[in-house]
């Protein structure tokens, strides 16, 4: 059984997507950390990416030649400042030589260097293969990015067949219903479940802190994009939208930081068509920063990173004016623990199983913490993630031109609304007439999965991505 932590679904990274940006970045980095271990990395003259699948078919959209660059550069996408980005990339691309790990200066040149193949590798559709040459010999490994940032290797998937992991929680989790038995037989809640499992690993300080650290980047994400006007990236010539909605609803009241930004909120007008707005706002201002290459925190994707920080913003400055940094941790811990049981029922990853994967995870993550938080049960918890999901089932990946822009930037939005009317009917519930268990959806999810077309599975060879022409935007 795998231990998949909270931090592990919610990681801190940089746009645009979890699978085609973050992951490629550290499939770099591995393959540095590799070479070293091989005491190869000062013998190298010339390294050569092969790119496989989805992440050659949309792999420029979403910027990932440049995320595998930053990554060969020993960048970390958690720290590096984004205004930085653009430097790295304008100086390999002029220069023709990368400054490989820090370490040693390298002739790169792109169009060379990094070929993007249209076929797929029979284990996943996210292959990403680099071979680094010596005057005498070459090495090569190849990885498979998997969704949300995670990277695998092939061998060492196929290695656990006859070797199990052991899982060190005290709480190990694989499906809902075991989820739910730990909480009735503790007598505890959701989040406190998935804290114990936590504190095996971690001090109760450090927990604290990085959930904290992973809200104030949502937090700041959002600040940035409800600030920020002009026109994303790509060639699309989408205009954000966030700041001209924020201006709107905010009107003239002042405030200087993201802190006294939602105190402010919460003096606005909260009626109905207010509240869809603002949520919509939130949500669209993350998902403008992830598609101009800034900060955000994966949940459990970045191409659906708005849905849970919007749906949290909502509770705090719109449900809850009470709530405190608890309720944001319980927040946190309850989505990182859904997002965990459907990645290891069947997938995150949009290459894999579409939007649904992405979006409609997201947004059951998100209805089963706030069902959490507002004092639902562990069972009205899993119904609320059952509910938000079962009316994602099917949805299509089909980005336009390969840029996680449209429809992606407006799915955060409708994922963000589903969950908290997710959340509600949910509460509204009594779970003993509930007829469809969230494992039952989840194992949904993924026939439906393996059942769709591979050319609506992030390819941008279908729906959309097709029926919508570059010229016609």
């Amino acid at each position: 059984m795998e231990c998949i932590s909270v931090f592990d679904m919610l990681k801190i990274g940089v746009g645009p997507s979890s699978s085609h940006t973050l992951g490629p970045w550290r499939a770099a980095e591995r393959f540095l950390e590799d070479l070293r271990n091989e005491n190869l990395i000062d013998s190298i003259n010339r390294i050569k990416v092969d790119l496989y699948g989805s992440l050659s078919l949309t792999g420029k959209g979403h910027a990932t030649d440049l995320a595998v660059m930053l990554g060969l550069s020993g960048a970390d996408p958690e720290y590096i400042p984004v205004e930085s980005i653009d430097v790295i990339i304008t100086a390999i691309k002029n220069k023709k030589e990368i400054f490989l790990g820090n370490e040693i200066i390298i002739p790169f040149n792109i169009s060379d260097d990094i070929v993007f193949n249209r076929d797929f590798l029979p284990f996943h559709s996210n292959g990403i293969k680099f071979t680094a040459y010596t005057d005498n010999s070459e090495y090569e490994k190849t990885y498979y990015s998997i969704g949300g940032g995670f990277v695998v290797v092939e061998e060492r998937i196929n290695s656990t067949i006859n070797e199990e992991l052991k899982c060190a929680f005290p709480f190990p989790v694989d499906k809902a219903s075991e989820l739910l038995e730990y909480c009735k037989k503790e007598n505890k809640k959701v989040w406190e479940i998935v804290y114990e499992n936590e504190k095996s690993m971690r001090t109760e300080e450090n927990i604290h802190s990085e959930l904290m650290r992973i809200w104030d980047t949502m937090l700041e994400c959002m600040y940035i994009g409800c600030h920020t006007e002009g026109t994303l990236p790509g060639g699309l010539n989408v205009r954000r939208r966030a700041y001209d909605m924020h201006k709107n609803l905010i009107g003239v009241l002042p405030y200087d930081n993201p802190y006294s930004w939602m105190q402010i909120i919460r003096q606005t007008e909260v009626k109905f068509r207010q509240i869809l707005k603002w949520v919509s706002c939130f949500a669209l201002a993350v998902n403008e920063v992830n598609a101009s290459l800034g900060r955000v925190v994966t949940a459990p994707t970045n191409g659906s990173a708005g849905v849970i920080p919007s749906v949290l913003m909502y509770y705090l400055v719109i449900e809850n004016h009470d709530a405190n940094e608890e309720q944001i941790k319980q927040f946190l811990m309850t989505a990182g623990e859904i997002g965990s049981i459907f990645k290891k029922g069947a997938t995150i990853s949009a290459a894999m199983g579409g939007c649904q994967a992405e979006i409609g995870v997201s947004s059951a993550m998100a209805a089963a913490a706030l069902c959490e938080v507002m004092g639902g049960t562990p069972e009205q918890v899993l119904v609320a993630a059952e509910i938000a999901m079962e009316h994602h089932l099917g949805l299509t990946c089909d980005p336009i031109g390969g840029l996680v822009q449209i429809p992606c930037i407006e799915r955060n939005t409708m994922g963000a609304i589903k969950a908290i009317n997710a959340a509600e009917l949910a509460l509204e519930t009594d779970a003993k007439n509930a007829k469809v268990p969230l494992d039952k959806v989840v194992n949904t999810m993924w026939e439906t999965a393996k059942d769709m077309n591979t050319k609506y599975k992030e390819t941008s060879e279908g729906g959309l991505a097709i029926g919508v022409n570059l010229a016609d935007c």
